[in-house]
């Protein structure tokens, strides 16, 4: 899983192959001296006196992203957002593996997560972006424009465990996002999961214990627990469960 910017030090790559690209990047980068610089051979002199490191590149950018891809959690592209979808396409892999990409505009008026933007962080690391350069994050992921729970990733910065099959994280979300009436049961684990600056959304009923749950009311459950879950209660709720395993700690 990638860092993001609410876990210590993610790795980030500025990358720049115009001349706009490049003011730009230098602007940023002034903001973010940990990120590195990655800067086509015919700009590289133009960069200004920077803390940041700066990595010139050799031969064309779309030979350049498979190292890109296995060395950093954020990439940024200065580049157009046609040209970026078409350079990561050829190295995509899950969304479990791949890092954030992010595209900002010539202008640096608009920050877009392209790829991992939920489970990789681009989104959040697209927000903090924005904040600097005083621009606005565009997201499509639809827990983050809805302002909802995101099944995939709850409780991550607390070091909550995600616990089902794929496909049960794919229909529970399908339901948070649609609005039904989702069963939020917390068990175990710190009480402050819920950090969005919005109220709780009105689907989603809270319970201290599994048992208080009405399954025939509610379309999914989601689960913090330390309990043993019966294989013959994840057939029960077929695809309708997600469990969170939350760190003995807490």
């Amino acid at each position: 899983m990638h860092s993001t910017p609410n876990t210590p030090s993610p790795l980030v790559a500025l990358v720049a192959i115009t001349k706009h690209g490049v003011a730009q990047t230098a602007k940023l980068a002034k903001r973010l001296p940990e990120a590195e610089i990655v800067v086509s051979e015919k700009f590289a002199a133009s960069l200004p006196a920077l803390a940041n490191t700066i990595h010139v590149l050799s031969g064309a950018l779309s030979g350049n992203i498979g190292d890109l891809f296995s060395r950093y959690d954020q990439i940024v592209f200065f580049v157009s957002l046609g040209a970026v979808v078409r350079l990561i396409a050829p190295h995509l892999k899950s969304k479990e593996e791949d890092p954030g990409v992010l595209v900002v505009d010539d202008n640096a008026r608009y920050v877009i997560p392209v790829l991992s933007g939920h489970v990789g962080g681009a989104n959040a690391y697209a927000e903090y972006l924005a904040a600097l350069l005083e621009a606005e994050a565009v997201l499509t992921t639809a827990s983050d424009v809805g302002k909802t729970i995101p099944v995939d990733i709850l409780g991550r910065e607390l070091g909550w465990r995600v616990e089902a099959p794929k496909i049960n994280i794919t229909r529970v979300s399908a339901h948070v996002v649609n609005e039904e009436a989702i069963a939020f049961v917390q068990e175990a684990g710190a009480e402050n999961w819920w950090t969005r600056p919005t109220p709780l959304p009105a689907n989603i009923h809270l319970f201290e214990r599994f048992e208080e749950v009405d399954l025939a009311e509610h379309r999914a459950v989601l689960w913090v627990t330390r309990r043993d879950i019966a294989p013959e209660l994840w057939a029960q709720l077929n695809e309708r469960l997600v469990v969170y395993r939350p760190p003995e700690e807490q």
